[in-house]
């Protein structure tokens, strides 16, 4: 299996962002009517819904249903409120060194990615960030040197909100520091249970636990996984490894004191790394990000994509996923 990953920047909406999403209409349209557009809310209930939870990306919102063609369709997924359900894996941890550092792995189907790290200077702020949907982001950076990145939470729960990648992407528009961005997590409604780490320049953070039913509860943790407080969505749990994978992130960093090289590398390998792409839980990237510097690494076990707010070449590098043992999980 490969997938090619490409680097696209582009200031503000414009054409090269309409002609992306003209490629991925078909498949965005496919996902977002599979349960039927009558289980999905209008588009007066999506515009509605966004003027009060995040009135500051209307103006974006509406710039980018012009260039993706004016659809009802199109402005109804653009708007990420209420989505279809979806599933991710997932790890992510904070270095323990003096540097800020966040690494993460991300887990998805590999089918229903976009591929794309995008640099926008989109409202007048720089962001560089892993696109879906390509409003949305997975993990991102901004040019005020915050960095946000989810994982699932591991629960069934849906409810009314927002996809948690547009959340993302609010956060890293509007948002400035850890205080700013802890408001809005706790906030804005999301519409299934996530886990969002956020890590300033001065190495201050913290892990939201986001749920459709229930409060946002904020936390001082340092590693994210498929779980939040306690597992509660058991068989979940056990086909992504949650509990193991958290447990072996919290050895590295309170057990064995290492580079910065090293704990990124530890990403790279099991039970961290994962071969199951069949399930839709592979990894399919590792991005490690250093806010202070304002730089983002893209890993695999034999790539490296390094990028900046500096120097950010639009290109792309072709990845080959090794084929998982017979076996594997």
């Amino acid at each position: 299996m490969t997938l090619v990953y490409r680097a696209i920047t582009e200031d503000t909406p414009g054409p090269k962002w309409a002609r992306l999403f003209a490629g991925y209409r078909k498949a965005y349209m496919s996902w977002w009517k599979r349960e039927g557009l009558t289980g999905r809310p209008t588009y007066l209930e999506c515009r509605r819904a966004l003027r009060k939870h995040m009135p500051e990306l209307v103006p974006l919102y509406e710039e980018l249903c012009d260039l993706a063609g004016g659809g009802d369709s199109e402005a109804r997924f653009l708007s990420f409120y209420c989505p279809p359900k979806y599933l991710s894996g997932c790890s992510q941890a904070i270095w323990p060194g003096t540097e800020p550092l966040l690494v993460r792995n991300y887990d998805y189907n590999p089918k229903a990615v976009d591929a794309i790290l995008l640099k926008t200077r989109w409202q007048g702020r720089g962001v560089i960030g892993t696109s879906d949907g390509l409003f949305g982001l997975v993990d991102g950076m901004n040019d005020a040197g915050l960095v946000a990145s989810l994982t699932f939470g591991g629960r069934r729960a849906v409810g009314e909100g927002f996809g948690v990648p547009l959340i993302l992407r609010y956060v890293l528009q509007t948002c400035t520091t850890v205080d700013e961005a802890r408001e809005v997590l706790t906030r804005v409604p999301c519409h299934m249970s996530y886990n969002v780490t956020v890590l300033d320049a001065a190495r201050n953070f913290f892990t939201v636990y986001l749920a459709p039913d229930r409060p946002a509860v904020v936390t001082h943790a340092a590693v994210a996984t498929n779980h939040q407080d306690r597992v509660e969505w058991k068989s979940h749990a056990r086909l992504t490894a949650t509990v193991e994978r958290e447990r072996y992130l919290l050895q590295r960093l309170t057990l064995h004191p290492e580079t910065q090289e090293k704990f990124i590398r530890s990403f790279l390998q099991p039970p961290l790394y994962s071969l199951a792409f069949d399930q839709g839980f592979g990894t399919l990237f590792t991005a490690a990000y250093r806010p202070k510097s304002g730089v983002v690494e893209m890993l695999w076990p034999n790539s490296r994509w390094v990028k900046s707010f500096e120097n950010f070449e639009e290109d792309q590098v072709t990845i080959a996923f090794p084929r998982p043992a017979f076996g594997t999980p």
